[in-house]
């Protein structure tokens, strides 16, 4: 056994949605030593169809919609459950995914969480953009800029995106 203190990452992010697993991370994280590691729950993440270019540019084998463990686009009153689920076992931060198509649940989700709430903007919403930019239908930054803005209004305190360095560039020139 080594002598050097052990290292953890500043934050887990454990995307499998399954009761009570953020509970058995921070007693672990907290038994060993790591009591400042912050855990982002994935407390409302959506079975969509927008996962679709992530999955083809991963070939993924995996087929199906997922909605045996991914949640029903239908029931917003599941999100509040898995919320308060994720908070009372000690979740830091939690998420909504995917964002755009769930900007009612971002803001019911930001009206009740006492910790940072992210949304994440997945690969169809960022597709989508893109190939209505590319036939010339939108006008790229302008409209960036907007869904990011609609989801920072939802209620994201974090957001993460395909756009993430570009758009800080814009934002960095001012």
């Amino acid at each position: 056994m080594s002598s050097r203190p052990a290292r953890a990452p500043t934050w887990s992010g454990p995307s499998g949605m399954m009761d009570g697993q953020v509970g058995v991370i921070r007693a672990a994280l907290d038994e060993a030593g790591f009591t400042d590691t912050g855990i982002l729950a994935y407390t409302a993440k959506y079975a969509s169809a927008f996962y679709g270019p992530f999955r083809e540019a991963v070939n993924s084998q995996l087929t199906g919609d997922r909605k045996t463990y991914q949640q029903d686009g239908g029931n917003a009153r599941e999100a509040l459950r898995e919320l308060a689920l994720d908070l009372d076992e000690g979740a830091d931060m939690v998420m909504v995914k995917p964002a755009l198509a769930y900007l009612d649940i971002l803001a019911r989700v930001a009206d009740v969480a006492d910790v940072p709430v992210a949304a994440y903007q997945i690969s169809g919403e960022y597709a989508m953009v893109e190939a209505a930019v590319a036939r010339g239908w939108l006008e790229r930054e302008r409209t960036i800029m907007e869904t990011l803005t609609s989801i920072r209004r939802a209620g994201a305190d974090v957001i993460l995106t395909y756009w993430a360095t570009e758009v800080a560039s814009w934002l960095d020139r001012g």
